[in-house]
């Protein structure tokens, strides 16, 4: 019997908050890079983030817990998570 496959899930994310000119998407990408997640996060112009994650369903959920945090200037007040299905992402990057 072989190794089962793991699933692979897909989140578009939406952070509110002070979460602009803090450091929030490339420490997004550092943390991605580090659980093996694979997407992309950028600025939208009415000050919140948005970002799609995708991976391992329990590396994704890592990085939504440490979304509700963000680097030590941010002061995150809603992550809003929407499952949708995954594209095929293999990297992780700023837009």
């Amino acid at each position: 019997m072989g190794v089962p496959d793991v699933a692979v899930v897909r989140r578009h994310v939406r952070v509110t908050g002070r979460v602009q000119n803090v450091t929030y998407r490339d420490s997004t990408r550092r943390e991605a890079e580090r659980l093996g997640v694979a997407g992309w996060v950028r600025n939208l112009p009415d000050g919140s983030v948005e970002a799609a994650l995708e991976g391992r369903q329990d590396a994704v959920d890592a990085l939504l817990t440490w979304m509700h945090r963000g680097p030590l200037l941010a002061g995150v007040d809603v992550v809003d998570a929407t499952v949708v299905p995954p594209e095929g992402d293999e990297v992780f990057r700023v837009r």
